[in-house]
């Protein structure tokens, strides 16, 4: 045989050569465990240039192979990362008219025609509320994760927010959210952002997460709460109360993500465990702004 014939190696051939345990599995299942098998033993050799040393010549050519169809699937998945980007962009162009409609209505800066017969015509016209009341709040509250983070005492502030976007970063991996407010007795900002900015976005990977330094009015920061507790009697004169402030639950923690300290070494396991938890949950709240 050639040894271009001795090249020509089908999937069917490492198939045929999987143990014996699996021959329960269905073709589509023994197509899966090939193709992890495939992945595994290109890592294998990259990290082991030794390792074909160790394998039969039969076995090389077909690790070789292998490796081949790895980087036909690395082209493609090059390739379809290159066209949904470019397929994102344009819808995301074209959900712009649509979220400026959405903006001038939910705001009232413009008004819907709608046919009312005289009694609710009259009603409407005692009711001279613009736009569309807590909109914001009302689909925060909607959704499930969203829901969770949101205090009763979040809600007076979100009752200001007048829109939310989200988009891609420009240059570089990863989104950004902003959302628009009010001017309201909250805080200063008209606008509060959460970036996020990642390694890899097809698998999830988070570098760090940068929110906006929200610039509360004085006892008003909804992420604090003060504690008071009355001084023990003895004394004669009236004291103060004893004042204590603490971090609470609140939906604008969300714009203090949690950090990575610059020293990874000098956390602990159970540290490092709690960190990574925080930062998924942060990740996954981010996620679903698009879809609120």
């Amino acid at each position: 045989m050639s040894s271009s014939q001795e090249a020509q190696f089908s999937m069917a051939d490492l198939s045929s050569s999987l143990p014996a345990s699996t021959t329960g599995l269905s073709a589509e299942d023994r197509a899966g465990l090939v193709n992890v098998l495939k992945i595994k033993l290109n890592d294998l050799t990259g990290q082991h240039p030794d390792f074909l040393d160790t394998l039969s010549a039969n076995v090389r050519k077909r690790v070789g192979v292998l490796k081949d169809l790895q980087s036909q699937h690395d082209e493609l998945e090059a390739k379809y990362l290159e066209e949904k980007a470019e397929l994102e962009a344009k819808y995301l162009k074209l959900y712009e008219p649509l979220y400026a409609k959405r903006y001038e209505i939910v705001n009232g800066l413009t008004e819907v025609e709608v046919v009312l017969n005289d009694t609710l015509a009259d009603k409407e016209n005692k009711e001279s509320t613009g736009g569309v009341p807590n909109f914001w709040l009302t689909a925060m509250k909607s959704n499930e994760v969203l829901a969770d983070e949101i205090s009763e005492s979040d809600e007076g502030a979100l009752q200001y927010l007048k829109d939310m976007k989200w988009c891609r970063i420009a240059g570089a991996k990863g989104f950004k959210l902003e959302l628009y407010f009010n001017p309201n007795p909250y805080f200063k900002n008209s606008v509060l952002t959460k970036t996020y900015e990642m390694i890899n976005e097809e698998e999830h990977i988070l570098e760090k997460a940068i929110g906006t330094e929200i610039d509360w009015f004085p006892g008003k920061n909804l992420t604090q709460k003060v504690l008071r507790k009355k001084p023990k009697k003895g004394s004669g004169s009236v004291k103060p109360p004893i004042t204590k402030t603490e971090n609470c639950e609140s939906f604008f923690n969300f714009f203090n993500p949690p950090q990575i300290p610059d020293d990874e070494e000098e956390i602990d396991e159970d540290t490092a465990e709690l960190l990574q938890n925080q930062m998924e949950h942060d990740y996954d709240i981010g996620l679903v702004f698009p879809f609120v």
